[in-house]
């Protein structure tokens, strides 16, 4: 009995929608464009899982030959999705030496502080919004300075105070033009 078409055809569109849809976390997030483009995204998933069970089934019956595109769609989006997971992770980056979070009502901040120099601010916010922004550090005494700052605008200040005792970097300065040592909303990040 040969492979029928429609669900070759199937495989290949529903595995396709998976993929771009995947690649929206580098956007924003994937959870943002389920609730901004769900009429789209819920026929695909339906598909897709129907084509999966689809192939699992017809290549235990009939063997990999016969279902040979239908396994190379899924078995390619296995993969990249392993690679992206790989890609996301710490594995290939320099080891962390310090990290922080500053929560607000809507986003949550947090600083990687890399042995390379390198720093990066992870933004979480409401409906699964993501976004990761790059930055340069220097360390000078108990003082942090960003040669670039992790951000797009000047919420986060050029220069950050680790105060370890607190488990803090605190982020502005008073009228004297000392560090703030005091926690209050929105003035330090917590030392993880």
């Amino acid at each position: 009995m040969k492979n029928r078409p429609i669900s070759n055809i199937i495989a290949i569109i529903s595995t396709l929608g998976i993929l771009c849809w995947i690649i929206t976390d580098f956007y924003g997030g994937m959870l943002l464009y389920f609730f901004s483009y769900g009429l789209f995204i819920i026929p695909i998933i339906i598909l897709f899982v129907v084509s999966f069970i689809d192939t699992i089934v017809s290549t235990i019956k009939r063997g990999i030959k016969d279902n040979k595109i239908k396994v190379i769609f899924h078995g390619t989006l296995l993969l990249m999705i392993v690679l992206f997971n790989v890609f996301q992770s710490d594995i290939f980056k320099s080891p962390r030496i310090l990290t922080a979070t500053l929560k607000d009502d809507l986003f949550h901040y947090t600083l990687i502080f890399r042995k390379d120099g390198t720093v990066e601010n992870e933004v979480n916010g409401i409906f699964g919004f993501q976004e990761t922004y790059s930055g340069k550090y220097s360390i000078l005494g108990d003082t942090i300075i960003f040669s670039k700052v992790p951000y797009d605008n000047d919420f986060i200040p050029k220069r950050l105070l680790i105060d370890r005792e607190q488990s803090a970097l605190f982020m502005y300065k008073d009228e004297s033009g000392n560090f703030s040592r005091k926690k209050e909303w929105l003035n330090h990040l917590e030392i993880h």
